[in-house]
């Protein structure tokens, strides 16, 4: 049975994956900050007969993450794919940004990845396994206001490249799904301003479906970038 890890798997497309892999047939591996509601949602999932492990962890917090992710792993169970979804975003002007924040940023968007990487993909080297980073056509695009965010998801994607080539002999494949604007509540934090209309935004349900398409590509091939935009275009 393949077992999929999830990061912020308590909300936005998180919990719309785990919900579609679940319906799919997939076991699962859930983190979130939110125990109250990694516990709803497992006991959800868990009606559709699939098992369903969960840890709460606080990503912006580099110390919890190896701890907690060994604790999972430890359960007996070793994903076949790791699903880096967690994420935040900052506005404002770029130099203004407090030193704090910055490194916050990089902490829930990058470092976390790594820090997420470094535990889980070793354990899938004897199997094979894939990763897929959740990253954002602010990845390639310079956004005035939101330029920690874009610097994050660039490194993000340069990261995801460097792994999928030093793994590549290891049987692990490394991709990124890059999303245009999708309505989460990403757009409802303290931290993010904007105005954009969320009616056009993707759906969580149809980035959810792009990580499903991604994960179910055969060991044989990768599909090393899925791009999904809005209709409509860049906001």
């Amino acid at each position: 049975m393949p077992t999929a890890l999830i990061t912020g798997a308590s909300r936005g497309i998180g919990e719309a994956a785990a919900r579609l892999f679940a319906n799919s047939g997939w076991d699962l591996m859930l983190v979130a900050r939110s125990q109250d509601a990694l516990q709803a949602l497992s006991q959800e999932l868990k009606s559709t007969g699939q098992n369903v492990l969960f840890k709460s962890i606080d990503l912006a917090d580099p110390e919890a993450i190896a701890p907690g992710i060994e604790d999972l792993l430890g359960r007996g169970h070793c994903p076949s794919v790791l699903i880096n979804n967690a994420g935040a975003a900052w506005t404002g002007d770029l130099l203004s940004m407090p030193l704090n924040r910055w490194q916050w940023l990089l902490q829930m968007n990058l470092t976390s990845v790594f820090q997420l990487c470094s535990v889980v993909v070793p354990a899938m080297r004897a199997s094979g396994g894939l990763v897929i980073n959740v990253s954002s056509h602010a990845s390639r695009n310079a956004f005035p206001q939101w330029g920690a965010y874009c610097t994050t998801k660039a490194a993000l994607a340069t990261f995801t490249s460097c792994l999928a080539a030093e793994e590549r002999n290891h049987g692990i494949r490394a991709c990124t799904l890059t999303l245009g604007s999708v309505n989460t509540p990403l757009w409802d934090t303290e931290t993010v301003q904007s105005s954009f209309d969320r009616d056009a935004m993707l759906s969580v349900e149809q980035a959810a479906a792009a990580l499903l398409h991604l994960a179910q590509q055969p060991p044989s091939q990768v599909i090393e970038d899925l791009t999904l935009m809005p209709a409509t275009g860049a906001f």
